[in-house]
């Protein structure tokens, strides 16, 4: 999560992106991480772009009534993303058809692809650059484990662009990192 935050922290301050996505609660974590990017985590410093796609009501039903659910992330990924930004797709199942489709023309147009996952391997992890699953007995306790790392990547970016943050130099993009999380029962 650190190295996750330390490249978003280089990626945000060279004029990058943010994109987030997810179905449920897992829309809700990625509306939350975004906000945490654009307002603040816990020191104050100056507003990122991060945008989350679940949250774009508008586009969300014109997109599905027009093309379809599968399109409803990955068409805005299209307008959005950049190459060179980061897509943050998360699914408790790794198995939804939109996030899937989001993964791909991610991909496909560039951007950097990682994924929070339940248990893996699922499909969202082989079309990730880099993931995180979390080997869980419930839908809930991913989800808090997801919302848990999610902090964690704020606090790594906040440790690097907080006025009172050091300088951190700022990471490479390596090879694909597939980690695993095992949590108790709830």
């Amino acid at each position: 999560m650190d190295r996750w935050g330390a490249r978003l922290a280089g990626l945000l301050t060279d004029g990058g992106r943010v994109l987030a996505v997810g179905n449920g609660g897992s829309a809700a974590e990625a509306q939350h991480f975004t906000a945490e990017l654009v307002g603040r985590f816990v020191d104050d410093r100056r507003p990122l772009s991060a945008v989350c796609l679940s949250a774009e009501t508008s586009s969300l039903t014109a997109i599905v009534n027009d093309y379809g659910v599968e399109e409803v992330f990955a068409r805005q990924v299209q307008a959005h993303g950049r190459a060179g930004d980061v897509l943050v797709v998360l699914s408790t199942s790794g198995r939804s058809p939109n996030v899937l489709a989001a993964a791909e023309r991610a991909r496909e147009h560039g951007l950097h692809v990682w994924a929070l996952t339940g248990p893996g391997p699922n499909p969202l992890t082989e079309r990730a650059d880099e993931s995180l699953t979390v080997a869980a007995p419930s839908t809930s306790v991913i989800q808090e484990v997801h919302l848990m790392l999610l902090h964690a990547v704020c606090a790594a970016v906040d440790a690097r662009l907080a006025p009172s943050a050091g300088s951190a130099a700022p990471v490479e993009a390596g090879t694909p990192v597939r980690t695993a999380v095992r949590a108790g029962a709830a």
